[in-house]
């Protein structure tokens, strides 16, 4: 069963005021450090960034049990996900890598044990000065989309 802790930020603070923050999720052991393989993920640190900083936007996590034997661990873990804009993690397999682009998320293999807050800095650098092409798609992305797919949803739109 995963456990899943999402931060209100303060009632003074408008949602307008970070419109094109990315969520992006970190997995890790202790929290602050980028340090699991993302199918043995205990759990995953997700924060909202923008240009200008990044937020601590929620917590997972995983009990053994749910990892021990579970074919279907893969498909829990991007579910649990979505909404992310990436996934930072120690190693992916490619099946998991097939899985997570096609529901959106870009997996982010980082080469050791990182620092979650330095790769925080790295994000708000390329959300603000542009050149790591992932980053530049989602930015684009969500430049362009006004929301039009969404209300034609809500309208009951059928093709």
């Amino acid at each position: 069963m995963l456990r899943k802790v999402t931060l209100a930020w303060s009632a003074t603070e408008s949602d307008t005021e970070t419109p094109d923050a990315m969520l992006v999720a970190f997995a890790s052991g202790d929290r602050t450090h980028v340090d699991q393989h993302f199918g043995a993920a205990e759990g995953f640190v997700l924060y909202a960034i923008d240009a200008s900083r990044a937020r601590l936007a929620g917590v997972m996590e995983f009990p053994a049990e749910a990892m021990d034997g579970n074919e279907n661990k893969l498909a829990d873990k991007i579910d649990a996900l979505r909404g992310c804009a990436a996934m930072y993690c120690l190693a992916v397999g490619g099946s998991a890598v097939r899985q997570l682009t096609a529901a959106g998320i870009q997996p982010v293999r980082v080469e050791s044990r990182q620092p979650i807050e330095v790769l925080l800095a790295a994000l708000r650098d390329a959300v603000r000065e542009g050149g790591v092409p992932w980053v530049d798609r989602i930015l684009r992305r969500s430049q362009t989309d006004d929301g039009r797919f969404d209300r034609m949803e809500e309208e009951g739109w059928q093709e």
